[in-house]
């Protein structure tokens, strides 16, 4: 959280959509798309949904508007887009997933939702293609030149680069993935000085504004964990698995049943104590039926973070509907296709553990 903080009080965060409307933005759609792919290349910092909706999607939301787009769309793919972060890795829901069960690892885990968090990335630039044509999206930005091109992604390396160093840290050895957030931190401290865009000011309000997020987002957890310990003592995980086994035995329709409790956990519950809460109860029904524990985890993962989409609740609607000055029932009506697509999403990582089990097998992080 910090980190990301700091990218973004340090205006990298602008260099990652400056270089991203270079690449997307001259094409039908393009801000769109503009909105997505910053989302990529955000969630290798942040790790978080509500942290991409409020910082640099909501900048480009600010940019399709002015650019004629439909405010409650705009809204809407920056909603749906910001589900991407705590997907692809590094993400904070994971991070909790794999330490409430030891049959995962945080690094295995990581791995596995990099193809689920390509595939709502691509999931929501085609359907953002087809609703721009219909709706006669022009061009925002003119095609880059080459030389243009380049610049944007010199540019943007500095941030582009905070991923590759945490994830090639964790797989090297050099450091684990907790030791990780300290790396991450120091590595944008540095660069946002270095760039003479952070100061004495802003720093203070910077690690003000992380220690308030953090204590609250701890106060959580240790709710949760109570919460959790609560469950185990009332042996509730076993009672669950007991119903569970009784209404079906079949390994996929487990894994149906497990990715639609996900979701509505994550339509109810924030998605810290949602993963504290269910892992004691959805890790051993999953393990006894013989399903991968990373192919699990990440169904779990990735139907909360959809969860958070999903009214009644949706956080990410609130924060999107507060930072746009938007009325959240029509923005409501608006996400709805883009809902739709994700469940998609969520009904092949279910059907074809192969979307979040290949690669890490392929890394040696998984049998």
């Amino acid at each position: 959280m910090l980190a990301s903080d700091l990218m973004s009080g340090g205006k990298l965060t602008d260099a990652l959509i400056d270089y991203s409307n270079n690449i997307v933005g001259h094409i039908r759609g393009g801000l769109g798309h503009v909105n997505v792919l910053v989302s990529v290349f955000f969630a290798g910092i942040s790790g978080s949904a509500l942290a991409d909706a409020a910082g640099p999607s909501a900048v480009v939301m600010k940019m399709m508007r002015e650019a004629g787009y439909d405010a409650y769309y705009a809204g809407a793919i920056t909603a749906a887009s910001a589900v991407i972060g705590p997907i692809i890795p590094p993400s904070i829901i994971a991070v909790m997933y794999a330490l409430s069960d030891n049959r995962t690892t945080v690094t295995g885990l990581f791995i596995a939702g990099v193809i689920p968090g390509l595939l709502l990335a691509a999931g929501l630039m085609i359907l953002n293609h087809i609703i721009s044509s219909r709706r006669n999206y022009r061009f925002h930005h003119n095609k880059p030149t080459l030389r243009v091109l380049l610049k944007s992604f010199v540019n943007a390396v500095p941030a582009l680069l905070l991923p590759v160093i945490i994830l090639g840290g964790i797989f090297g050895g050099i450091f684990t993935a907790t030791e990780a957030a300290a790396v991450a931190v120091a590595y944008s401290l540095i660069v946002g000085l270095i760039r003479k865009s952070l100061n004495f000011d802003s720093l203070k309000q910077i690690f003000l504004r992380s220690a308030l997020i953090t204590s609250a987002v701890m106060l959580l957890v240790s709710m949760g964990s109570a919460f959790s310990w609560s469950l185990a003592f009332a042996q509730v995980p076993q009672k669950a698995a007991a119903l569970i086994s009784g209404i079906t035995t079949d390994a996929t329709m487990l894994m149906v049943l497990i990715a639609i409790v996900a979701t509505i956990a994550g339509m109810f519950v924030d998605t810290l104590p949602a993963v504290i809460i269910l892992t004691p109860v959805i890790a051993p029904i999953a393990a006894k039926a013989g399903l991968n524990p990373l192919h699990t985890g990440m169904v779990v993962v990735l139907s909360i973070a959809v969860g958070m989409l999903t009214p009644p609740v949706a956080p990410l609607l609130f924060v999107v509907s507060t930072v746009g000055r938007i009325k959240y029932e029509k923005l409501v009506a608006s996400v709805l296709p883009f809902i739709l697509v994700e469940f998609a999403v969520i009904g092949l990582v279910v059907l074809f553990p192969v979307f979040s089990t290949w690669l890490p097998r392929l890394l040696g992080l998984a049998n």
